[in-house]
C-alpha cells in the first residue's frame, strides 16, 4: 500500500466479477495479471499526470 498509488486490484473480486460474468477460469488466468499491470500502470501515470 503506498499513499497516492495504485498498487494492485482486489483478485478475489476480480475473479468472482470474472465468473458471474461467464469468463472461463483458464482465460481469466492467463489475462487478469496482464489487464491488472497495465491498468495499474496507467493509473498511476493519470493520477501523476493530474496531480504533477
Amino acid at each position: 500500500m503506498l499513499p497516492g498509488a495504485v498498487t494492485g486490484w482486489d483478485l478475489s473480486a476480480a475473479l468472482a466479477l470474472a465468473d458471474a460474468l461467464g469468463v472461463p477460469p483458464t482465460a481469466t488466468a492467463e489475462l487478469l495479471p496482464i489487464i491488472e499491470a497495465v491498468m495499474v500502470t496507467k493509473l498511476n501515470q493519470q493520477m501523476d499526470h493530474s496531480h504533477g
